[in-house]
Formats: C-alpha cells, sequence, structure tokens
C-alpha cells in the first residue's frame, strides 16, 4: 500500500517527485480521480477546493477526474476509481468521509484499490487513514460542531494519526503546545503538518516529505 498524506495537496516540488516515485509512471501518464466528498456539507468559500484541483491540474496528468462516490451509484463510481492511478481524497468533514466510505462499501474495498494505485489524502483525507479519530480531539482542533455524523474509528491503513494544518491562521490550535497537551491522551505517534508537508508510507516505511514545518508526537 502507497499513501502520500498531506495537509494541502501537493504544494511543492518535494511532493511531486514523491507522488510520481510512488505511482512509477511520469506525470503525463497519471489518471488522477479527485473525490470531494468530505467537502459536500462545508460552509462558505471553497476557494480552497479549487486551489487543491487546480493543483492537481498543474501536474499535467493525462486525465484529471471528479468522484463524489456518496453522490452516484457503485456501478458508475467504481468503474471510475478503478480507472485511476492515483485517489486523492479531498479535504473538509472528516466525519461525513468516513460515514459515506462505509455506507458505500469504499472502505473495503479500498485495500484492494490500493495494490495498484496510490492514496493521496488531503486533511481530513489524511486523517481518516489512521486507527481512529476523537471526536474531543477534533472539536479542540478543528471543528465547533460534529454534526450528524459521529464516526470513531478510522480505516486503519496506518498506525500512526495526521493532524494537518499546523500553525495555519485557519486553525489557531493547530500549535505545538496544544498539541503536546493533546498528545498525552493517546498512545500513537503524531504527524503534525503543515501545507508543505506529506507523510510518505511505502511497504509500511514511513517516510516525511517537508519544505515547511511539522512536529513529531509519541515519536516511535
Amino acid at each position: 500500500m502507497k499513501l502520500l498524506l498531506t495537509s494541502g495537496g501537493i504544494t511543492n516540488q518535494s511532493m511531486k517527485d514523491e507522488l510520481l516515485r510512488l505511482a512509477e509512471k511520469p506525470a503525463e501518464e497519471l489518471v488522477i480521480a479527485f473525490i470531494p466528498t468530505a467537502a459536500n456539507t462545508e460552509k462558505g468559500d471553497k476557494g480552497w477546493l479549487v486551489n487543491d484541483l487546480v493543483t492537481l491540474k498543474n501536474l499535467n496528468p493525462k486525465a484529471l477526474d471528479i468522484v463524489d462516490f456518496s453522490a452516484l451509484p457503485r456501478d458508475i463510481w467504481q468503474p471510475r476509481l478503478e480507472a485511476a492511478d492515483v485517489l486523492v481524497f479531498g479535504g473538509g468533514d472528516t466525519f461525513r468521509l468516513m460515514h459515506h466510505l462505509k455506507k458505500s462499501g469504499l472502505a473495503e474495498l479500498l485495500p484492494g484499490f490500493l495494490k495498484m494505485r496510490v492514496y493521496v489524502g488531503i486533511s481530513a483525507g489524511s486523517i481518516v487513514t489512521g486507527p481512529n479519530f476523537s471526536v474531543g480531539q477534533a472539536l479542540g482542533l478543528y471543528y465547533e460542531e460534529i454534526g450528524e455524523y459521529g464516526e470513531e474509528d478510522g480505516l486503519g491503513f496506518v498506525d500512526f494519526h495526521i493532524r494537518p494544518h499546523l500553525n495555519s491562521p485557519d486553525f489557531p490550535k493547530v500549535r505545538d503546545e496544544y498539541l503536546r497537551e493533546l498528545a498525552k491522551e493517546i498512545p500513537e505517534t503524531i504527524y503534525a503538518i503543515d501545507d508543505e508537508t506529506a507523510i510518505s508510507v511505502a511497504d509500511e516505511k514511513v517516510k516525511i516529505i517537508s519544505e515547511g514545518g511539522y512536529k513529531v508526537y509519541n515519536a516511535p
């Protein structure tokens, strides 16, 4: 399984190089499927979502599809995801994304899909790959309220946690002093990453790819 877990997408050359290394193809041969499901219930300006798509388009892939599996029947979304080399799960509501991954059956399909494909996470798309996510921590860092979804278990693709948007002005609590306290509540390793940093996982080997800043808590 190959994962590239980001805070803000493929934002710099180091991340692009790592993506191509994982995909084992040049950019112009890549078929990318972008999954915007987590953003559906997010209110306000969606410029950040557009920026994520522009960043992917700027990679100059062979094709860039948009597949919201929560809004499509399985006989439509499954072959479109199977046609892709890279599956990019975008940001938004972590709990909504996890709910629909389970409801749709995609959570069960992904381990098989990822034998031949690369998983790229952006923010919520990265968080869901962990073993679980604490509702209390999420409320403290990212949300004022959880809404109708309260999923606690993640996909379990990795045995650590991603906390995106380190030092972002949009998330004033995602700071070292606050994260150090939260890290005392859970035993697993936490990677807090900014938008210029990614965590690469290939064959269970973890590597930090960064042109920015990051913090590691409960280091392995």
